[in-house]
């Protein structure tokens, strides 16, 4: 690791204050929402003290300021992808960037490419988060396309033994998360990607999981669609990123101003991607915001944050092996893994363990983390989850170890 964790959180405000009568605050649930640094909340803040307006309107000098400021947060987003700016859709989440792509490609026109009927099939797997589940629900039922998935091992993995059998001829859609937010499980996605191509299939990847905590070239992953959130990536709420190099063949999802071209009144056409698929006025603060996120995690090194985290998530696995009737769920292993690990302690319930390490201090996640059909197959109604990020540090898992141990001797 080339950064030094206690300088970085220095640099998040809310690391100073404490909680729970003074106790010290330890964030383990980045999975949920990450925080923010200082950098991140100036720049959201200047840009309303200082170049607020419409951007794309208006030719005064604050609109113009506003533009660049807007479309340099884009350029950003790119280079944090690898990707080219015009491949860059700012939406207003990732769970809004997901169903933008799903209610376009029902949009579609027969017979054009992403038009789909009762003969086409659309894959997920059984560990996606809702937001990249229900979808792809609705899109069948609207166009009569069949839902097949990918189930998942015992140990959290992916089984891909049938994966002839599951992407087949007729798929149209595979989507999937690149990392789990429940089991933290990284899917092998090469051997997807092939196999959907090989097919004629198109490849959606949820990657709020993964963007913020590994380096990311959508060029090398080699999907069609890739989405992910600002609130997970240090980003402010309220903003989130859809990237595509099919952008041109995709009809538009929302209707208004700044996506048209021209308009009569029987008829309108559209601008070219991106801003067909930003109509009205955007998040323009919080892209900018984004884009001093991104900065911010660039300046450190995606492949620093990544060794960091698994080295961090090694630890705290190693610890909670220590602990009797804690059973992690998902990979133990930290091969292909990331750093949300969940877990269950005996017949304590996971609220009730979340409340008791929250006394003590530390902020979890309790229940089913929105994927509700994944802990019905692993057979648990609800687990704990605790989820690392770059300002975590040892004394953080210690924290959480500890109190586990507080929590059994107060459930005995």
């Amino acid at each position: 690791m080339s950064f030094d964790v206690s300088k970085l959180r220095k640099d998040f405000p809310i690391f100073e204050r404490t909680v729970r009568d003074g106790k010290k605050l330890v964030y383990l649930d980045s999975g949920a929402t990450s925080q923010k640094p200082l950098s991140v909340i100036n720049a959201e803040s200047n840009f309303y003290k200082f170049h607020n307006a419409a951007v794309h309107r208006g030719a005064h000098q604050l609109a113009e300021e506003a533009t660049d400021a807007y479309e340099g947060a884009r350029l950003k987003v790119a280079q944090f992808l690898g990707a080219r700016v015009e491949q860059i859709v700012f939406t207003k989440g990732a769970t809004e960037s997901l169903n933008l792509i799903a209610y376009a490609m029902g949009n579609a026109a027969p017979g054009t490419r992403f038009a789909l009927t009762s003969k086409d099939t659309i894959v997920v797997t059984e560990m996606e988060h809702h937001a990249n589940l229900i979808p792809w629900q609705q899109l069948a039922a609207r166009t009569g396309a069949k839902l097949s998935w990918f189930e998942i091992t015992p140990e959290g993995r992916l089984d891909l033994s049938n994966i002839n059998s599951v992407i087949t001829e007729n798929t149209k859609i595979v989507a999937l998360t690149h990392q789990s937010n429940v089991l933290g499980t990284i899917i092998p996605l090469e051997a997807i990607v092939a196999r959907a191509h090989e097919v004629g299939a198109v490849v959606v990847l949820d990657a709020c999981q993964s963007a913020p905590h590994m380096p990311i070239d959508v060029k090398e992953l080699d999907v069609d669609f890739l989405v992910f959130s600002g609130h997970k990536a240090l980003g402010p709420t309220g903003v989130g990123v859809l990237w595509s190099s099919l952008l041109d063949d995709l009809p538009p999802f929302l209707y208004g101003g700044s996506m048209i071209e021209t308009v009569t009144m029987t008829s309108a056409t559209w601008a070219p991607a991106p801003r067909r698929f930003e109509a009205g006025v955007p998040n323009m603060a919080q892209a900018v915001g984004l884009g001093a996120a991104l900065d911010y995690l660039m300046s450190i090194g995606m492949h620093e944050v990544h060794s960091h985290e698994v080295a961090l998530t090694k630890y705290l696995i190693d610890k909670l092996q220590q602990i009797s009737d804690l059973k992690i769920v998902g990979p133990t292993s930290i091969d292909s893994r990331g750093g949300a690990v969940s877990f269950t302690v005996g017949e304590i319930h996971p609220h009730d363990l979340g409340q008791y390490v929250d006394s003590q201090g530390v902020a979890v996640r309790t229940g089913h983390h929105c994927a509700w059909p994944l802990t019905r197959k692993l057979g648990v109604p609800a687990t704990t989850r605790a989820s690392l990020y770059l300002y975590n540090e040892e004394s953080d898992c210690d924290a959480l170890f500890d109190a586990i141990l507080g929590a059994q001797k107060y459930f005995a």
